[in-house]
């Protein structure tokens, strides 16, 4: 097993969305089959909510023993606990939801109607993913970590040009300055995002193609945060056609 980046192209979005549903309950199970549990970092996005929903609708959704699978988040916009803006909220109505995962096993980052301060809200999120620390790492052992890309090519929240892309220290930041709406959120740095064993990037749509062809073709990851994001075994682009124009042929794979 290599870490090196992959390309996987879809005719289209449903095309894509289902495709990586189905390759996601495939290493889920595998994953539980050789370690016993499995941590995953979800994203929100179009794309991402529209992946857990179609683990939702999938046959083989029950097949997993959610049990022993652990669910954080790779950002989160600093809302109310019951604003239709947050992560996790969505994620709920997609998926947790639906399945028998414990409420101890999924990780949402506080909200700023629990801690107002978002500063205080980053360390208690740090504290969190610290007791579930693996491996010399004050973060838990993330198997897989989806994102999305913005068209700027950011990742989680952390944006071109911005001190929390550099940040290397700590695991969470505070953005209080995000160039999307909602200002404030709550992010994983590059570090934290790089420790997962495989990272999962899910991205559609002719304005995501340029981010994708400059990360691809080497750009630095300060001005472009995609270019820096790279897993421990396996780093795989998920996209449809339209994102993949700028993509080099040499990278594109049939499978993975």
């Amino acid at each position: 097993m290599t870490n090196e980046r992959r390309v996987l192209v879809h005719p289209d979005k449903e095309a894509l969305t289902a495709s990586v549903a189905a390759r996601f309950l495939t290493k889920t199970i595998d994953i539980l089959d050789d370690l016993g549990r499995a941590n995953i970092a979800l994203t929100g996005g179009t794309m991402g909510i529209a992946v857990l929903e179609a683990v939702n609708a999938s046959p083989a959704r029950d097949t997993i023993d959610w049990s022993k699978v652990h669910f954080w988040w790779g950002d989160e916009r600093f809302v109310p606990r019951d604003s239709p803006d947050r992560n996790e909220r969505q994620a709920r109505e997609a998926l947790l939801d639906h399945i028998a995962v414990p409420p101890e096993n999924v990780h949402p980052f506080p909200s700023s109607d629990e801690i107002p301060d978002i500063d205080e809200a980053a360390r208690v999120y740090a504290a969190e993913l610290e007791a579930f620390g693996a491996e010399g790492w004050p973060v838990p052992k993330f198997d897989i970590t989806f994102l999305g890309v913005g068209p700027d090519g950011h990742i989680a929240s952390l944006f071109p040009d911005r001190a929390g892309i550099r940040e290397e220290k700590l695991s969470v930041i505070a953005e209080r300055n995000s160039p999307k709406p909602p200002p404030e959120r709550l992010s994983l740095t590059r570090p934290v995002i790089n420790s997962s064993d495989r990272i999962w990037l899910v991205l559609a749509g002719s304005d995501k193609a340029s981010a994708l062809g400059l990360a691809l073709a080497g750009a630095s990851y300060t001005e472009v945060p995609v270019a820096g994001a790279k897993g421990r075994k396996r780093t795989v682009f998920f996209v449809d056609k339209e994102a993949a124009v700028d993509v080099p042929e040499n990278l594109i794979a049939p499978s993975y």
